[in-house]
């Protein structure tokens, strides 16, 4: 059953399975940024509960492949299983849409041997939120970064405001490449916005430096900042 009938399909679509918070965050955000979004959910209740939110809603079991070929899942480019507690619910649906050919599948893990199944029955991309949000958390809490994303194991890219101790120079000057090891990659002066980094671009007390390099040279480099 269809809470929103489902338009044409255009490339900027994405289907996501699953309308808890993780599902629906996800949704709300794609919807924001004018993506086309096909939200499904087996609840009744969640369809109806989200109907006017997202581009289309639907009901359907998609644990039941002929359930996603209705619906056109082996149409989209991209998916989101979204599922949570339900282990079997999410493997099947991330098999079925392996089967139906869609290129990029992007699956919610609960645990790391949960991430491994999806991984081997079709998965492309697989989170682990709760875990990816304790260890940018913990590494938040050790040193100055504002905010911090690990692009892949063992490098990241980070945030931090400007100390006494880095100010009133020019990016060349501070050499924190060859000194720390880390590389500015933009800079957003007081009361501007991001700017991309120049060895010429100074610095002042309290901008914002993005900054990247190895997760042990920024968590250095943070900790002496």
């Amino acid at each position: 059953m269809s809470a929103k009938r489902r338009g044409a399909l255009d490339p900027h679509s994405v289907l996501v399975i699953g309308l808890g918070r993780f599902g629906t965050a996800v949704s709300a955000t794609l919807t924001e940024q004018d993506w086309d979004v096909l939200a499904v959910d087996q609840s009744l209740e969640l369809v109806q509960k989200w109907s006017d939110q997202f581009t289309h809603v639907v009901q359907a079991d998609s644990s039941d492949v002929e359930a996603l070929r209705q619906i056109g899942a082996g149409d989209f480019e991209r998916a989101v299983v979204a599922i949570g507690s339900n282990l079997e619910a999410s493997i099947l649906t991330t098999a079925n849409l392996a089967d139906l050919g869609v290129p990029s599948i992007w699956a919610k893990a609960m645990t790391k041997q949960h991430a491994r199944i999806l991984q081997r029955i079709g998965a492309h991309h697989v989170v682990l939120p709760e875990r990816e949000m304790g260890a940018r958390i913990g590494r938040l809490l050790v040193g100055s970064l504002a905010d911090y994303y690990e692009l892949e194991s063992g490098f990241g890219i980070g945030r931090m405001s400007c100390s006494d101790k880095f100010a009133d120079k020019t990016l060349a000057q501070l050499d924190l490449r060859a000194r720390y090891g880390v590389t500015v990659v933009a800079v957003k002066h007081i009361g501007g916005t991001f700017e991309d980094a120049r060895p010429e671009t100074p610095i002042k007390m309290g901008d914002q430096l993005v900054i990247t390099g190895s997760t042990e040279r920024l968590q250095q480099f943070s900790g002496r900042a």
